[in-house]
């Protein structure tokens, strides 16, 4: 009874198998039936056929001039040129708005406070909530993680699209709050623009076929140049923050990509601005006129060496104010709770309360709080002094009056306006900058240095009003703001590129000596003791995978040495190696280079080679036996980077982000010790930003 009972289960199973094959084989020829119907239903065969044919002769006849990668180029430039101009237009209509409505309601005070209040509550509160809806890593700056991907990284969400629509979306909203937030538009814009910039390597490799030429990351230097020429139409500048800001190591090759990109970048968006009628030619974004016949007296080097002195000194509070409200923002538990649970909720309470600070009928009024940013940066540059529009004030045209109205309101003197936005502004930005949303910050700091220098400047020429020496020449406080933004912000951000930015963007080079000097002078103080930049800074509150902050902030970090890190070669090949053991070796080995050493009791490193070059060789001679040996089949490679034990993780870091080497091998004495991995040196830097 068992045994027929088995029997029958068995035949039961069998059964069941077949019936299973059936539907399977039923199944693949059902969707094999699907699958030639889609095909031959396909609709306009024949004019997809010849869109296709002539796509690749476009292509084709594009490449006989240049190669792809040098269109994705100019693509990039274009594609960010029309961001920022479109941008610029709908934060300019939204401010607008808002003035407009303020002003409707002049003479009723509670109305106006709560058009100046709520409006900008309302904006941060809708850039906050859509940027962490649709993509949580849109909000803050985004250039200290584009630092670290530019190193390699791996921090895929920072470059993906709904990334890039959700930071564009809310740096719109952002910017759209004024002045009253204090909030600007590079730092996010470089950001946008690397992510365009990734998208555009993604192209020129689906151009190639999947055959990548250009090294990696080369895409995305060029397009963080990019990013700074489309937002002021300043090239050069742009080029010079790439290598300062965003490459750590930067490579020649990157060279003459960046200052294409960036051109192409720099032309769209001023053309851009005279096709909208914004302005009547090609020009600087903020054009000055100031006197070229003698636009400064010798002596007068040494008040802008102090003005760089004197902004270093504020750079450092600011800094120092910064990092401590991060801090504290992330330590204190009943606002680290309310960030991370509302963040709606707290971006409209700190805008709400930014804005009843800089209301006109509280404090606004010392701190010319109506003008938005662009009007606050135009009024500092202005060339005449204030102390000659002081004794005809009346017969300024606009919107010079309007502006001389805003820095000098009645009972109150420009002296005073300029001190208190001076110190009012530091701690208004400190607190703006906490801010959960899309947000740069690089802006505020140019706009406050131009009023730092813009004091230092009216100040010199009050002292020195009757004129400078025998030539009765005048004092140009402009000058003096264009030295003060270049030096504060330089000093803020430990870059020079400031310098040459605001030359680029007033097209004023009769000052660039004076822009240069208090910006050396400023740098010179603000790096003094490993002090951290405002990026660095950054990096190391949100531990950031990025060397040069973590070195900055820990300069022991700087000596640390790879012995303690280093890891087996794997595979390791005798120059005496037979093909039979390597025919093994091959089909056991899943790398892709292999260390050749004189001998295992003698592992002197002769060079390397690869698994494909060995896998020829094996084929090559297959008839004629196994027995020979590699050195006589192969030729061996010899290595060009190789460190020691004593070298340090920053050298190997250096070495590896700049010629994108996978692994080092360590010798000592010309013997193989072993091998340091790309993956490993991340784990690395991971920790020690852990522990920083």
């Amino acid at each position: 009874m068992d045994e027929t009972c088995v029997n029958v289960k068995r035949l039961e199973e069998n059964e069941e198998q077949c019936t299973d094959e059936e539907k399977t084989d039923q199944d693949k020829t059902e969707e094999k039936l699907i699958s030639s119907n889609e095909r031959s239903w396909k609709p306009w065969q024949q004019s997809r056929s010849r869109i296709r044919e002539c796509v690749l002769y476009v292509k084709k006849f594009l490449v006989s001039f240049a190669s792809m990668e040098w269109y994705c180029y100019a693509l990039l430039g274009i594609i960010t040129a029309l961001m920022s101009f479109f941008m610029d237009m709908t934060v300019a209509k939204l401010l607008n708005a808002h003035q407009w409505l303020y002003g409707c309601l002049k003479g009723h005070h509670l109305l106006q406070f709560l058009c100046w209040t709520l409006y900008p509550a309302c904006l941060c509160a809708l850039s906050t909530s859509f940027a962490h809806s649709i993509c949580p890593f849109s909000a803050g700056s985004g250039v200290p993680e584009a630092r670290a991907i530019l190193l390699g990284m791996d921090m895929p969400d920072y470059l993906s699209l709904s990334n890039l629509f959700a930071k564009l979306f809310g740096l719109i909203c952002t910017l759209a709050s004024g002045s009253t937030v204090f909030l600007g538009k590079v730092g996010p814009f470089v950001h946008l623009s690397i992510m365009v910039g990734a998208f555009m390597s993604r192209l020129h490799v689906s151009c190639r076929g999947g055959k990548q030429r250009a090294a990696k990351g080369e895409m995305l230097v060029v397009a963080s140049a990019v990013g700074v020429a489309s937002c002021f139409g300043a090239p050069v500048s742009g080029v010079l923050f790439s290598i300062e800001v965003m490459g750590t190591h930067y490579s020649v090759r990157d060279y003459c990509p960046c200052f294409f990109a960036a051109a192409c970048g720099a032309i769209t968006f001023r053309l851009l601005s005279v096709c909208s009628r914004d302005q009547e030619t090609i020009q600087a974004l903020f054009k000055t006129s100031f006197s070229s016949d003698l636009p400064y007296q010798p002596f007068e080097i040494f008040i802008f060496a102090l003005l760089g002195l004197f902004c270093s000194i504020l750079s450092c509070i600011y800094l120092f104010c910064h990092r401590w409200a991060l801090r504290f923002v992330k330590t204190n538990k009943p606002i680290s709770r309310l960030l991370a649970t509302e963040k709606s909720l707290y971006s409209a309470i700190v805008a709400f309360l930014l804005a009843c600070f800089t209301f006109y009928h509280s404090a606004g009024h010392f701190i010319a709080a109506e003008l938005t940013m662009k009007q606050l940066l135009t009024s500092l540059l202005d060339g005449t002094s204030w102390y000659s529009v002081s004794q005809n004030a009346s017969a300024l045209p606009e919107p010079q009056k309007t502006f001389w109205q805003a820095w000098n309101p009645p009972g109150k003197s420009y002296f005073q306006t300029l001190g208190f936005f001076i110190t009012a502004k530091v701690g208004l930005l400190v607190v703006a900058c906490t801010l959960p949303l899309p947000a740069g910050y690089f802006m505020p700091v140019f706009v406050y240095g131009a009023a730092v220098g813009r004091l230092v400047g009216e100040g010199s020429a009050y002292l020195l009003s009757d004129g400078i020496s025998s030539a009765k020449s005048l004092i140009n406080p402009g000058g003096y703001a264009l030295a003060g933004a270049a030096a504060f912000s330089g000093a803020v951000t430990h870059t020079l590129s400031p310098a040459l930015l605001a030359l680029e963007m007033t097209g004023q080079c009769s000052h660039a000596v004076p822009a240069l000097v208090a910006t050396l002078v400023s740098n010179a103080v603000a790096r003094a003791k490993h002090r951290p930049s405002f990026y660095d800074g950054i990096s190391i509150i949100k531990q950031l995978p990025h060397l040069p902050s973590l070195i900055r902030a820990c300069p022991k970090l700087a000596s640390v040495q790879i012995k303690q890190f280093v890891t087996p070669a794997g595979v390791v090949l005798e120059r005496t190696e037979t093909l039979a053991s390597l025919k093994h070796i091959l089909n056991d080995s899943a790398d892709n280079e292999f260390p050749v050493v004189d001998s295992h009791d003698s592992p002197i490193l002769l060079g390397t080679i690869n698994k494909s070059q060995l896998r020829e060789r094996l084929h090559q001679h297959r008839n004629e036996g196994l027995c020979k040996q590699l050195e006589e089949v192969c030729s061996i490679q010899p290595v060009r980077l190789h460190l020691t034990p004593e070298s340090t993780v920053k050298q190997a870091h250096c070495i590896m982000s700049a010629t994108g080497e996978q692994r080092l091998f360590i010798t000592e004495s010309g013997r193989l010790c072993g091998v340091i991995t790309w993956k490993e040196m991340k784990k690395i830097i991971e920790e020690m930003a852990k522990e920083v």
